[in-house]
């Protein structure tokens, strides 16, 4: 049973690091937001995926946000909590570190599975869907900026394209009328296309774009001639522009934590550690936080926050370092990772245990009185 006393450590530390997760979301919403426009006006995927693209990529980012989010959160609620001397009170009246640390462990139980959830499971799926997503809409003309009934730039092309009508998912095309021109010897050409029908398609590797065009006719015709030529065709081929790529793209994100682990290539190993660390990195970094929260009410509001985040900067760092040596093949096991977690536990041990180790007390010796 919790105490009266455990609940509220609960609810305060609750609804610190749940005002702190949101705070932290709109900033990783509105990084993620840039980079999905860099990508859309680069071409790596249509506009009209914008907002499913900007969710996914935003929920893959908690992997990275929900210790920190965690971290600062248990820091700002402790430290509230010291500032107005609530915390002086409870240590005075028998508290000591274990009575804190319970309620910790409570919430850091909570905060490690909703991150192990996030890196190991919900974040590869939100790569996987977004990617799929992408490479759905780029299979579709709306892709490359056409619409039924109106005379659209052909992309890429020089020319405008004018479609009659269009299959719900873009892949089909109505009746349709194509006028391009080209330099050619010198003369200018106009070359104009009649088809049926049509179907957008990508080469194998996802690269190029094409319209096949079905059951139509084509004129070549020179400028200023009557040198001109008409083809009845079956088909007829015309290139779209190609799909651009992102370049921070990176396949081994994309797979799932089971495939990771069953993979030995060393990109692989260094994202499934990176995946797997993340839980225990929330765990660390929440049990650090007690004795960085413990402050005097005349310090500087922020000046154990700041200490805070650099420590985390730092502990960060070294473990994407780790990530490296992993991912270039100079590790080949999570040990050194594991090994630097346990000294910051030992750290933060170290810290509590000066903190709240008993401290000797002079004894006070009466006044001499008159004889």
């Amino acid at each position: 049973m919790l105490s009266i006393l455990d609940r509220y450590f609960l609810r305060e530390l609750a609804q610190t690091v749940a005002a702190t997760v949101v705070v932290l979301l709109v900033i990783v919403a509105g990084s993620a937001f840039a980079r999905v426009l860099q990508q859309v006006a680069g071409g790596s995927f249509p506009a009209s995926v914008m907002f499913q693209v900007l969710g996914l990529r935003t929920l893959d980012g908690l992997t990275n946000m929900l210790p920190l989010a965690s971290f600062i959160g248990v820091l700002m609620g402790l430290g509230r909590m010291y500032r107005e001397s609530e915390m002086h009170v409870l240590a005075s009246s028998g508290m000591g570190a274990g009575g804190l640390l319970k309620p910790v462990l409570l919430l850091s139980g909570v905060l490690v599975a909703i991150t192990a959830v996030v890196s190991l499971w919900l974040g590869p799926w939100a790569v996987r869907t977004s990617d799929m997503m992408v490479a759905a809409a780029n299979r579709s003309v709306i892709a490359v900026g056409l619409d039924a009934g109106r005379f659209t730039d052909l992309p890429g092309k020089g020319g405008i394209i004018f479609v009659e009508s269009l299959s719900r998912d873009g892949s089909r095309l109505g009746r349709t009328f194509v006028a391009t021109q080209r330099d050619s010897d010198g003369q200018p050409h106009i070359k104009l296309i009649s088809a049926d029908s049509g179907r957008l398609y990508q080469e194998s590797d996802g690269g190029n774009r094409f319209i096949a065009f079905e059951k139509g006719w084509q004129y070549d015709i020179p400028l200023g001639t009557d040198d001109w030529r008409s083809m009845h065709y079956a088909r007829n081929d015309t290139a779209l522009s190609d799909v651009q790529g992102d370049e921070d793209d990176d396949p081994v994100h994309a797979l799932d934590s089971w495939t990771l682990a069953r993979t030995d290539a060393p990109d692989a190993r260094a994202e499934f550690a990176w995946r797997s660390n993340a839980p225990v990195l929330t765990l660390v970094l929440l049990l650090l936080a007690v004795p960085l929260s413990r402050q005097n009410p005349r310090e500087p509001r922020y000046g154990r926050l700041l200490l805070a985040v650099i420590i985390f900067y730092l502990y960060y760092l070294l473990l994407a370092m780790g990530r490296a040596q992993i991912g270039k093949g100079h590790w080949h096991n999570q040990a050194p990772l594991w090994g630097l977690h346990l000294l910051v536990v030992l750290f933060a041990a170290w810290l509590l245990w000066k903190q709240y180790s008993p401290r000797k007390t002079a004894t006070l010796r009466p006044a001499a009185g008159n004889a």
